[in-house]
């Protein structure tokens, strides 16, 4: 057994995943079992308090990372976190968003957001297992990473603000299609047995809960498209790339409360992260074509990711001073909508 936790899993010894691993399930079941035993809302300020508790330990991971691994590793690690941290502002207001369509009181919101974010602790892990056995296979895929990288960032610094096309979503079209949808909530359930108009049987029914996960997790994916190639392009070492992901990840449903309230005040943000998005692309091409294959030091990469970031964020701030909040995304009505017309939506 000893052996096994020396040996090496994906260039890191067996016993710092084991030790993540444990990390995330010990904060999870906390989150889960005790402080939200029972559905109900969360505050601003709790909100906040939770959000800067999962924030201390994802820096406190990162500390032990640069004392095991060395300051390299512990750089690209934080590198790696600020980035995801930033990105995820912009799934706030997606997520603001779908709860919104799908009316979803903030009291099942917060339980809807973990198993989620459960969802994506998987997904992410595909897709970076995926883009390492890639990169391990050829290395000029990280070319492509870099290049759709400054792509993105040219697109986004351009990009207006639209919102998502949810009625539209393909995903939620074929099950709206393929099964029935319950016209009110239940609770934190998912899916429940209701009985079919037409045969009078017992039949399995979705809830609108399960349809604003569903478009939640596809939300992720296509985040992820960015935050993922980011990540690799600032270092190849898998267990950088999955810790600092999912350590940014985790803290994501407390931060949304807060954020949810307020996030008409990061507008400009996004033109700092596709400042960011575009410098962690093109370093890839100056350090392997104009630095003959050597490497920007660790620390001017979290040195410029952070000032950007940082900068994006004051700015934000002190320009939308005394703004008033904009009309959408609206808060979901407790008492719920009417979910058959979701389905008339939805229908093909």
């Amino acid at each position: 057994m000893v052996e096994f936790f020396l040996t090496d899993w994906l260039g890191t010894p067996a016993w710092f995943w084991a030790a993540f691993l444990l990390i995330v399930i010990v904060l999870t079941a906390f989150d889960l079992g005790v402080l939200h035993k029972e559905d109900r809302e969360l505050g601003i300020g709790e909100s906040l308090k939770l959000s800067a508790f999962y924030i201390g330990v994802a820096i406190l991971f990162g500390a032990w990372v640069w004392t095991a691994r060395g300051a390299q590793a512990g750089m690209e690690y934080y590198t790696g976190f600020f980035i995801e941290k930033a990105l995820s502002i912009d799934n706030v207001f997606v997520i603001s968003l779908i709860f919104s369509y799908f009316a979803i009181p903030r009291k099942y919101q917060y339980r809807a957001l973990l198993w989620g974010i459960m969802a994506v602790i998987v997904l992410r892990g595909l897709m970076i297992a995926g883009g390492a056995a890639l990169l391990s296979q050829a290395y000029w895929v990280l070319y492509l990473f870099a290049a759709f990288l400054i792509v993105t960032g040219v697109k986004m610094f351009f990009a207006g603000d639209e919102a998502p096309d949810i009625a539209n979503n393909p995903v939620v079209r074929f099950i709206s299609t393929h099964m029935p949808v319950t016209k009110e909530l239940h609770g934190q359930r998912f899916l429940v047995k209701v009985k079919d108009e037409e045969t009078g049987r017992m039949v399995r029914a979705a809830t609108p809960l399960l349809l604003a996960l569903v478009v939640i997790n596809i939300a992720d994916l296509v985040f992820a498209l960015d935050s993922v190639p980011a990540i690799f392009a600032i270092t190849t070492d898998t267990f950088i790339v999955y810790t600092s992901n999912i350590f940014a990840i985790l803290g994501l449903r407390a931060l949304y409360f807060a954020l949810a309230a307020m996030i008409h005040r990061f507008h400009y943000l996004k033109y700092a992260l596709a400042a960011v998005l575009v410098f962690i692309g093109s370093k890839i091409f100056v350090a392997d074509f104009l630095m003959d294959g050597g490497k920007i030091p660790a620390w001017i990469s979290l040195g410029v990711t952070f000032g950007l970031i940082a900068a994006g964020i004051i700015y934000s701030l002190l320009k939308t001073h005394g703004e008033p909040e904009p009309e959408w995304p609206a808060e979901p009505d407790a008492g719920g909508r009417d979910y058959a017309n979701i389905q008339q939506e939805t229908k093909v």
